[in-house]
C-alpha cells in the first residue's frame, strides 16, 4: 500500500499537460479486469486508466524533469481577449497569436502624428517610429513568417517571454532571449518555425486540435448614428477615412446618392416593381434610403464583399425597421421592430463580389461605386441587365480622368487626354465611352440620361437598350477629338476610316498657320453622342421637389438649362406625367429658339458655361431660321 500511495503521488506532481484526459485530481486508478501490475523499485510504475486505456509511465528522470518544467513554464500575456480556462485561475492567449493584420495593428494604436514602439519588439530592438513605417515592420517581420492554425496566426515574437537558464551568479537574464513563437494549444514557446510547424502536426496526429482558449466576447467599438434623407446608419469613428474602416461613409457625397435616388424613383414611374442592387453597400445607406422611400415599388439588394460591412448593413437596417434577407432566408427581426409596428421592407443583404452576383442575377438598376475606376465591373454589369433597365456608376478616380495621371488613363480606359479647359466633361465622355464600349460587347446599346462631373466624382447614368442594331449605332458615336493647344479649340473627327491630307483644316481656327510647329493633339476615344435626355431630366427634378431633396434641385435645374439652354425662368417643377406632351412641345420649342437668340446676340459663343466650368458643345450647329 505505500507503494501504490508513492506512485500515486508521483503522478499528482505531473504537469496538466502530461495528465491522462478525464482523470481528476483524487481520483483512483482502477486495475482493468481486477489485474494491477507495478515494479516497486522506484524506477516504473505502470497502470491502466479506466477512462481511456492508455499507459502512463513514469521514471525517476522523467518526475526531476516535469519539475523543471513547471518551474519554466512560459508566462503569457494578457492582453487580449481569448482566456485559459484549464487552469484554476483566468489565462489569456499571448499577443502574438492574432486573426488578423488589422488586430495586430490595432495592439500598436497606429496613430499618423505620434512615434508608436512594436508590441512584439523590446525597445532595444525596434525603436518607435512612425505609422506607416511601423505597418511595414508588422508586415513583413510579424505577419508574413507566421504560423498559421484554424483561423489563427501565431506571429513571430521577440519579447523576453521566458527566462534562459540562470548564468553562474544564478540571476535569470530575459534581454537575451531570440524570436519565437507561442503554440496556440499548449503555449508552449518554440524558437524555429520549422520547429513550431511540426509542434503543431503532432498535435494533430494526437487529436488535440482545440486550444485550451476560449473566446471572449470583443467589446464593441463606440459607434456613431448620422442621420442623412431621413435615414439613420452607424458608422465607426473613423468612417471618413476608407484605409482604416470595414464601412467608409463619405458626407461629401450624399449630392451624388440624391441624384442616383431621383434617378430611380423615375424608373419606378416607368414599371413596378423594379429589382435594383447596390453594389458595394458600405454602410447601406444608399439602398436603404431607397427601401424607406420607394417601398413597395422597388426590391432592393444592398451587397458587400467584406464581411464587416455586411453585419453593419444589417444592423443600419435593423436601425430603419427593416426586414434582412440572407441567402434567401428572412432574419428574425422581431426586436428590431416597436410595440406595435407594422414591417413590411425587406431589403436582401448579399456577400459577394459585385462581378459574382451581377453574372448571378438579373436587375432593372445596378449602382456601381467602388473605389477607384468602375472598368472591372463594367462586363458583368451589362451582361444581365434588363431591357430599358439603367446602369449609374460613380467614377473616383478623378486624377486619371481629369488628366493628373495620364498613363493611368490610358492604362484603364485606353484613352489618351491632356489637360484641358473643358477637362471635366472630357471625364464624363472618357466614362461614357468605357460604358459604350462593354455594352457593345454584350449586344446592347446605350442612352445617356445624365452626365455629372463634380469635384469628387463623376456620375454617369444610362439606359440599356438591347440588340445588336443599338449597339452599332452607340459604337458609332466613339469617335477622337482634334484639340488645338493653342486657342483650345476642338472638334470631333469626321467619320471615316480615310487618312485625311491636312487634319488641321477641320478645325476651325487658323493656329497652324500662324504659329509654329504642331499646333493640335489628337484625344479619344471619347463619346460623341448627347450628355442629357431632356426629358428625364424634368422628371427627376419633378421627384427630388416631391421628396424634399433640396441639394440635387438647383443641380438638376442647372442641367435641365444646359440640356434646352434655356434660362431658369421656363420651367417649372410641376409633374411632368400628366401634362399634355403636344402643347407643352410647341411651348418649348417657342422658349428655346427665343433663348437660342438671346444666347447669340449676347454672347455670340458657341460655347457655354456649364457646372463643368466649360462644355464642349462639340460640332454643335445652331440654325435658328
Amino acid at each position: 500500500m505505500a507503494a501504490e500511495e508513492a506512485a500515486e503521488a508521483s503522478l499528482a506532481r505531473l504537469s496538466p499537460e502530461r495528465r491522462q484526459p478525464g482523470r481528476e485530481d483524487g481520483a483512483e486508478e482502477k486495475p482493468e479486469g481486477g489485474s494491477e501490475t507495478a515494479a516497486l523499485n522506484g524506477m516504473v510504475v505502470s497502470g491502466k486508466v479506466e477512462n481511456n486505456n492508455l499507459d502512463v509511465k513514469v521514471t525517476g528522470s522523467e518526475l526531476e524533469t516535469e519539475e523543471k518544467g513547471t518551474e519554466e513554464e512560459p508566462t503569457r500575456e494578457s492582453d487580449s481577449n481569448i482566456l485559459d480556462v484549464s487552469s484554476g485561475y483566468p489565462r489569456e492567449k499571448h499577443i502574438s497569436i492574432q486573426r488578423h493584420l488589422a488586430d495586430l495593428e490595432k495592439l500598436a494604436d497606429l496613430k499618423e502624428d505620434e512615434r508608436k514602439p512594436c508590441p512584439l519588439c523590446p525597445e532595444e530592438k525596434f525603436k518607435a517610429c512612425y505609422s506607416h513605417k511601423l505597418h511595414r515592420h508588422l508586415q513583413n517581420l510579424h505577419w508574413k513568417v507566421s504560423v498559421e492554425f484554424e483561423g489563427y496566426r501565431m506571429c513571430i515574437c521577440h519579447l523576453p517571454c521566458r527566462p534562459v537558464k540562470p548564468n553562474l551568479v544564478g540571476d535569470q537574464t530575459f534581454s537575451k532571449m531570440g524570436a519565437h513563437y507561442h503554440c496556440i494549444i499548449c503555449s508552449a514557446t518554440i524558437t524555429r518555425r520549422t520547429d513550431m510547424i511540426g509542434h503543431i502536426n503532432r498535435h494533430v496526429n494526437k487529436g488535440e486540435t482545440e486550444s485550451r482558449f476560449i473566446t471572449v466576447p470583443t467589446p464593441k467599438t463606440s459607434r456613431e448614428v448620422l442621420k442623412e434623407s431621413a435615414t439613420d446608419v452607424q458608422v465607426l469613428p473613423n468612417y471618413s477615412t476608407p484605409q482604416k474602416t470595414d464601412s467608409y461613409f463619405n458626407p461629401k457625397m450624399k449630392l451624388n446618392r440624391q441624384l442616383i435616388f431621383c434617378a430611380l424613383a423615375v424608373l419606378a414611374e416607368e414599371r413596378k416593381p423594379i429589382e435594383c442592387l447596390d453594389a458595394f453597400g458600405a454602410t447601406g445607406i444608399m439602398g436603404l434610403q431607397w427601401a424607406k422611400h420607394l417601398r413597395s415599388s422597388v426590391k432592393v439588394t444592398i451587397n458587400d464583399c467584406n464581411e464587416n460591412s455586411v453585419t453593419m448593413i444589417q444592423e443600419n437596417c435593423h436601425l430603419n425597421k427593416m426586414k434582412v434577407k440572407l441567402n434567401t432566408k428572412e432574419e428574425d427581426n422581431d426586436e428590431a421592430m416597436g410595440d406595435g409596428e407594422e414591417n413590411t421592407d425587406t431589403i436582401e443583404v448579399t456577400k459577394m463580389d459585385a462581378n459574382v452576383i451581377m453574372h448571378l442575377r438579373s436587375f432593372d438598376f445596378i449602382h456601381l461605386d467602388p473605389f477607384g475606376t468602375s472598368v472591372n465591373y463594367l462586363d458583368s454589369a451589362f451582361r444581365n441587365v434588363r431591357n430599358l433597365g439603367i446602369v449609374s456608376l460613380t467614377s473616383t478616380d478623378i486624377s486619371s480622368l481629369y488628366a493628373k495621371a495620364q498613363h493611368v488613363a490610358l492604362r484603364h480606359y485606353g484613352c489618351n487626354i491632356v489637360r484641358t479647359e473643358y477637362y471635366k466633361e472630357l471625364a464624363a465622355r472618357i466614362v461614357i465611352a468605357a460604358v459604350t464600349r462593354a455594352a457593345a460587347r454584350c449586344n446592347k446599346g446605350i442612352e445617356v440620361l445624365l452626365a455629372v462631373a463634380l469635384e469628387h466624382f463623376v456620375l454617369v447614368v444610362v439606359r440599356v437598350l438591347r440588340g445588336p442594331s443599338p449597339a452599332d449605332d452607340s459604337a458609332k458615336k466613339i469617335r477622337y477629338l482634334i484639340h488645338c493647344q493653342w486657342c483650345e479649340e476642338r472638334i470631333f473627327q469626321k467619320e471615316g476610316n480615310m487618312v485625311e491630307e491636312n487634319p488641321y483644316q477641320q478645325l476651325p481656327c487658323d493656329c497652324h498657320g500662324s504659329m509654329p510647329g504642331k499646333t493640335a493633339v489628337v484625344l479619344g476615344p471619347l463619346w460623341s453622342g448627347a450628355l442629357f435626355n431632356t426629358g428625364f431630366l424634368r422628371r427627376m427634378l419633378f421627384e427630388a421637389a416631391q421628396y424634399g431633396l433640396d441639394e440635387a434641385q438647383p443641380l438638376l435645374k442647372t442641367l435641365v438649362c444646359e440640356a434646352e439652354c434655356t434660362t431658369s425662368k421656363h420651367f417649372s417643377t410641376h409633374s411632368p406625367y400628366d401634362e399634355n406632351k403636344q402643347g407643352k412641345k410647341k411651348a418649348e420649342g417657342s422658349q428655346k429658339k427665343l433663348a437660342f437668340m438671346v444666347i447669340q446676340r449676347d454672347a455670340a459663343l458657341w460655347q457655354l458655361n456649364t457646372h463643368r466650368s466649360v462644355s464642349v458643345k462639340l460640332g454643335a450647329v445652331w440654325d435658328l431660321s
